[in-house]
């Protein structure tokens, strides 16, 4: 058998295990906490900060959340972002070209990435609230004549 062979047929287990370990179960993220005092527009205003800033798009708005899409060259993923004064929720909808799938026993599986852009999103929305509620606690008092 020429080297050459011999050779990938070695390190073809090494890469199928590799591509095996691109999915992780899909867990949606731990609701995210909102700040006291914050108001629904506060909120609004803080997750489409965040979605927007790691290149979501807004697809479509509701009073109690946001719908988004993350679009890339061949795949995107679809989330819904639920939101009141409490606590902000983010979940799966769909998602194109991630490996998704249910095995038998229920647990859903996604690529790798998707988990860290929900772990990314997710931080963000967190900072962005807690920015928002520190600029409101913190507005300056008009001064007089000023």
């Amino acid at each position: 058998m020429p080297r050459s062979r011999l050779l990938l047929l070695l390190l073809l287990p090494m890469l199928l295990l590799t591509m095996a370990f691109r999915q992780t179960p899909l867990v949606d993220p731990p609701p995210i906490d909102v700040p006291a005092g914050l108001t629904a527009v506060q909120v609004s205003k803080a997750v489409k900060g965040a979605l927007i800033g790691r290149t979501w798009v807004v697809t479509a708005e509701h009073a109690d959340g946001i719908d988004a899409a993350l679009n890339g060259n061949d795949y995107q993923a679809k989330i819904h972002v639920a939101f009141d004064t409490h606590q902000v929720k983010i979940s799966y909808v769909d998602s194109t070209n991630l490996k998704y799938k249910v095995k038998k026993d229920g647990t859903r599986l996604i690529h790798t990435n998707y988990m860290n852009w929900m772990r990314y999103l997710s931080g963000d929305i967190g900072r962005d609230l807690q920015l928002i509620s520190a600029g409101a606690e913190s507005t300056p008092m008009a001064s007089p004549g000023g």
